[in-house]
């Protein structure tokens, strides 16, 4: 399953929102990755995320494979749409 999003915190993609992001996904079972500009990180990694500089405005993709993709992509787009405000 994938869906396309668009980073809406002002600040873009730093640490902060990329740790929750990580943790969030560090729950679901499935495989996931971030895909932007044609490069294609796992969601799983900080690292990975942060390499992918995303700022704000930024549209990128997520990808999820497994029993829980579903509820992933649906827990990962609620996460954006709350600019990562947990």
């Amino acid at each position: 399953m994938e869906l396309k999003l668009k980073l809406l915190n002002e600040e873009g993609m730093h640490a902060r929102p990329a740790g929750v992001l990580v943790k969030r996904v560090g729950q679901f079972k499935s495989k996931i990755e971030l895909i932007s500009n044609g490069k294609t990180v796992n969601a799983k990694s900080l690292l990975s995320i942060m390499s992918l500089g995303l700022t704000a405005q930024s549209e990128f993709t997520v990808k999820a494979e497994g029993d829980d993709a579903d509820a992933a992509i649906k827990s990962i787009e609620e996460l954006v749409q709350n600019k990562f405000q947990v």
